[in-house]
């Protein structure tokens, strides 16, 4: 069932920084994920489904034996699961500051034709 034909709610794929300026600092780490938690959150107040591609590189590179951010496993998973999740996005929402991940993922919605936004404010509300 496509709820998008449906409602016009979306499945949306929020990017933004991870690593970037961080120096892989935990804590600030973190806080990137917590203002792309908090946006999510934010769509899916209005209507729409949102995900992150942390939420399922995490865990398999946890379950793939990583040691560290940045090592050889965290690598070969961390954004080849982004990319392959945008397959089934309807939309990217780029938020945050500079990131070479968050940018290609919006590189990759435009070569997969999805709808690129740059503000929350650009994406339309989903009808009841």
């Amino acid at each position: 069932m496509n709820t998008e034909k449906n409602s016009g709610s979306m499945l949306i794929l929020v990017a933004g920084p991870y690593r970037s300026g961080t120096n892989d600092n935990p804590d600030l780490i973190a806080a990137n994920v917590k203002a792309m938690t908090d946006m999510a959150l934010q769509l899916y107040r209005i209507g729409h489904m949102p995900v992150l591609g942390e939420w399922f590189a995490l865990p398999l590179i946890e379950a793939a034996g990583s040691t560290k951010t940045g090592d050889d496993i965290f690598n070969e998973l961390f954004h080849p699961v982004a990319v392959q999740l945008i397959d089934h996005c309807d939309a990217v929402l780029r938020i945050g500051g500079p990131s070479a991940g968050a940018d290609e993922m919006i590189a990759t919605g435009v070569k997969k034709n999805k709808k690129i936004f740059m503000n929350v404010s650009e994406i339309p509300r989903p009808t009841q």
